[in-house]
């Protein structure tokens, strides 16, 4: 892993006492320790390394390892390397908490807002996913989440009919709650049509068979965890891998891209990304039909909700303003573009029906 665009925070002597003894099992001599987010940047007589602090890690952490040093195998090489304890654990104990270390990936965090960089992720993200589908899982356990977005749509539309139950008990309404009430019917009929669409979609059979296949996603990647070295992109963190279907990645990615100003719902430019996945992992129409399913549900806004009114976060009134403003400034770009991508997929279909 590599951050060089931002800031090393400072390492407590607690901190630096913990790191000496965790290195003391992989027989690491330390040069320099310091923290970059929530990992630590060590220099030392075997280079410069990452150390990775985790609550509940143990199975993360051999997982990490065999899939990496499988990957290899599939001639993927764009991911840090795994390393075990002189006695061949993946992992150690200290306190509450797990400790495992990888190579430190000497680059920049990727800047997703550049287009051209964006392209770089997707087409690793086309590698990854080929690389990983042959992979032997017998060895290891990983959460399956297959069949679930349907369930995941449904409580989040549930969540939302929450909402404007609290919002209207509440004797006095702040100026977010009467503008994030006056959105929740419209936002809630769209997340009933990413439901239906995703229900009428070849979703179950999709599901069938990435569960027979074992279908691996990496279900966290966005820029930090995409590192940029030369010309080259490096996959990094494989905590959240899961079983689910790989195109959920490429959608869940499309998806987090395009509320950015950069990108202002542009349909032209997710198929700019749609298309250069495809040229290394085939994209079907099925394929497309389930990003925009996931793109048509109104996961902004149901994430800024949950965090005022389930999570109770301590933002200002002025700060959860702007936030909601941003997401309902983008409202008719979303449907422009939601439109657009209909329009596609059944060009497409037009198009095999033809042939």
């Amino acid at each position: 892993m590599s951050v060089k665009n931002y800031h090393s925070d400072r390492v407590t002597d607690k901190e630096r006492n913990i790191i000496e003894i965790v290195l003391h099992h992989y027989d690491i001599n330390i040069h320099n320790i310091s923290k970059v987010r929530s990992v630590y940047k060590v220099e030392s007589d075997k280079g410069t390394l990452c150390v990775k602090r985790a609550k509940n890690g143990r199975r993360k952490a051999q997982n990490g390892y065999y899939l990496v040093e499988n990957l290899k195998k599939n001639n993927f090489y764009n991911t840090a390397t795994y390393f075990r304890t002189y006695r061949g654990k993946y992992y150690v104990e200290y306190g509450k908490h797990i400790y495992y270390v990888t190579s430190w990936i000497d680059g920049t965090e990727c800047n997703v807002s550049d287009i051209n960089e964006a392209i770089g992720c997707v087409e690793l993200l086309a590698k990854f996913h080929n690389a990983v589908a042959s992979i032997d899982l017998s060895n290891i356990k990983l959460k399956n989440n297959l069949k679930n977005w349907p369930k995941i749509f449904y409580s989040n539309v549930l969540d939302l009919e929450k909402f404007k139950s609290y919002i209207n008990r509440k004797v006095i309404r702040t100026q977010f709650d009467n503008l994030y009430y006056d959105y929740i019917d419209m936002y809630y009929h769209r997340g009933l049509t990413a439901l239906t669409f995703l229900n009428s979609s070849n979703y179950y059979k999709l599901s069938k068979e990435a569960n027979n296949q074992k279908s691996i996603c990496h279900n966290s990647f966005y820029y930090q965890n995409i590192i940029k070295k030369g010309n080259q992109y490096y996959l990094i963190d494989l905590d959240s891998v899961i079983i689910d279907l790989q195109i959920m990645d490429l959608g869940n990615f499309i998806r987090r891209l395009m509320s950015k100003s950069e990108y202002h719902w542009d349909f032209s430019k997710a198929k700019i990304l749609i298309e250069h996945y495809s040229l290394f992992k085939t994209v079907t129409v099925e394929d497309l039909e389930l990003i925009l399913s996931l793109l048509i549900f109104p996961y902004r806004f149901w994430k800024l909700g949950k965090k005022r009114y389930i999570k109770h976060k301590s933002w200002s009134e002025t700060k959860y303003l702007k936030k909601l403003n941003k997401i309902l400034k983008y409202s008719l770009d979303e449907q422009r573009f939601i439109e657009s991508f209909m329009n596609y997929i059944n060009m497409l279909k037009d198009r095999a029906d033809f042939n």
